[in-house]
């Protein structure tokens, strides 16, 4: 018997995945607490030292919300990388990947399912945190205006195409790699900038640095919060450069598929 094919039944299976995530997500509120416990604890965390650093005479503690911004952004990278991963990790934890896969569903609905549950779960996680931010230490995300939208955009992406680089890896090694799932956006936290500007950096590890998209958005809010000024340009090379990881992220992630289809280990994936 032959699938379904076309747009409107693609769209019913990805809509079927992501509706059994949420049934997932509803049944198990320990879950639910996880996904704003460690935002939560972060913000905090960064919140009562920014407040400290703030009595003295440095001019960029003083800045309101450079730390804590530092921080929500980072979050909606890290949080969307997360979601994608973990999801992805749980469908080999309970040997069900094989079984997705021998179904209509098509490698790239599979992906396009994680990429909408991580918006989700980032949303359900980061709203919160945002708004227990600006009721604990005034700091309004949304003063960062319309490039608060660029921003977000920039990082989900960047998060989609590590979601897909870790994916691949671990289709390939084995759940011995998921430790990649974690340690690979903390891998680039340095290169991004995230908590300094790009200048701190040696003069040879700038250009890196500037080649990663994240690193943008930081130097844009940075600019934001403490000059009042924003230069689009340096956002849309960040869109640009996300387009070249998104899609050779989405490669690595198909290469790998295929090879673990031909070498027959999706239902025989372990550590």
């Amino acid at each position: 018997m032959l699938s379904p094919s076309g747009i409107s039944a693609s769209f019913r299976r990805v809509w079927a995945l992501v509706h059994r995530y949420v049934y997932l997500l509803r049944s198990s509120g320990v879950r639910l607490v996880e996904l704003i416990y460690w935002p939560f604890l972060q913000m905090l965390t960064w919140g009562f030292l920014q407040k400290y650093l703030a009595e003295t005479s440095s001019p960029l503690m003083q800045a309101a919300g450079v730390l804590i911004g530092s921080v929500l952004l980072w979050d909606i990278l890290f949080r969307s990388k997360i979601g994608f991963s973990t999801t992805f990790i749980e469908e080999m934890w309970s040997r069900n990947l094989g079984n997705l896969l021998t179904s209509p569903l098509r490698p790239y609905e599979l992906v396009a399912a994680l990429s909408l549950w991580s918006i989700i779960r980032l949303g359900v996680s980061m709203v919160p945190v945002a708004i227990a931010a600006y009721f604990i230490f005034g700091f309004n995300l949304l003063t960062l205006g319309l490039p608060l939208a660029v921003f977000f955009c920039v990082l989900v992406l960047t998060s989609w195409s590590l979601g897909l680089i870790s994916a691949g890896v671990i289709l390939r090694y084995g759940l011995g790699a998921e430790e990649l799932a974690w340690s690979l956006a903390f891998l680039l936290l340095p290169l991004c900038c995230v908590y300094y500007p790009v200048s701190v950096l040696p003069d040879w590890l700038q250009p890196v640095a500037l080649a990663l998209p994240p690193t943008h958005v930081f130097e844009g809010m940075r600019s934001i919060l403490l000059h009042h000024t924003f230069d689009p340009m340096d956002l849309w090379w960040a869109l640009a450069l996300n387009a070249i990881y998104l899609a050779a992220g989405y490669a690595t992630f198909s290469w790998f598929l295929s090879r673990a289809r031909i070498n027959g280990t999706l239902l025989q994936l372990g550590e």
